[in-house]
């Protein structure tokens, strides 16, 4: 689709005037993602930006935020995050979301947590009126547990099935060395049972269900931008 590539960047855009000189910014994984940290470097460059640092949540998001110039640091440096901008993969009108396809959903998370304000961008593809509908969760788990815990999220309703890799022989394995997931359990009738349910399963290290973080988000369609923000 010819208008993809411009909504995904009109929305990076909108979600880049939040950021200012200054102040630590997370950044997030995704397609849509590697717009926002191309434009926040231009801004660096440029000079209307200074004194930024990111917080990288995989090894693509650091390769991206090296190449646009932007300064890294850690979160053990800065266990408070400012601002984070990052993808998704589904998301609903309650600003609830699905994130996991980069392999990226642990560290993402962890950021989320650790930031003032969380920002989602996407483009309308990714708007579902309800979480699964057509997409697949994904779930880091411990190598180790396999095939113990793919068989109990499977009692759960869903069909998981571990991810393998484009390229290479064998199954993904994530920036933490474990393994992902992708289970579909279709449209979800209460998102945050399932997300327990998941998480009380030994071997689950996190799901990719993210409710509750983000406070808006800009949605790219084909000739303009829609903004969400939480009630």
């Amino acid at each position: 689709m010819s208008w993809v590539n411009d909504a995904k960047r009109r929305a990076a855009q909108a979600a880049a005037s939040h950021v200012e000189s200054g102040t630590v910014i997370g950044l997030g994984s995704g397609t849509t993602t590697v717009h926002y940290i191309g434009i926040v470097g231009a801004r660096l460059r440029s000079g209307e930006l200074h004194d930024i640092l990111g917080i990288p949540t995989g090894h693509q998001s650091t390769a991206d935020a090296v190449e646009a110039g932007i300064p890294l640091t850690t979160l053990d440096e800065h266990p408070e995050i400012d601002l984070t901008v990052d993808g998704a993969d589904q998301i609903d009108s309650g600003l609830n979301v699905i994130k996991g396809g980069g392999a990226a959903l642990l560290r993402e998370k962890i950021v989320a947590s650790a930031s003032k304000r969380y920002i989602i961008i996407a483009d309308e593809r990714k708007v579902s009126g309800r979480l699964g509908d057509g997409c697949s969760l994904p779930v880091e788990v411990l190598p180790f547990s396999r095939a113990v815990t793919m068989r109990r999220i499977g009692d759960l309703g869903a069909s998981p099935v571990v991810r393998v890799g484009s390229g290479k022989m064998g199954p993904v394995i994530t920036d933490n060395g474990n393994f992902i997931i992708d289970a579909d359990f279709g449209a979800m009738n209460d998102p945050a049972k399932l997300d327990r349910d998941l998480r009380g399963i030994p071997g689950v290290l996190e799901t990719g269900l993210f409710l509750g973080y983000a406070d808006i988000a800009y949605i790219g369609t084909e000739d303009s931008v829609r903004e969400i923000r939480r009630r």
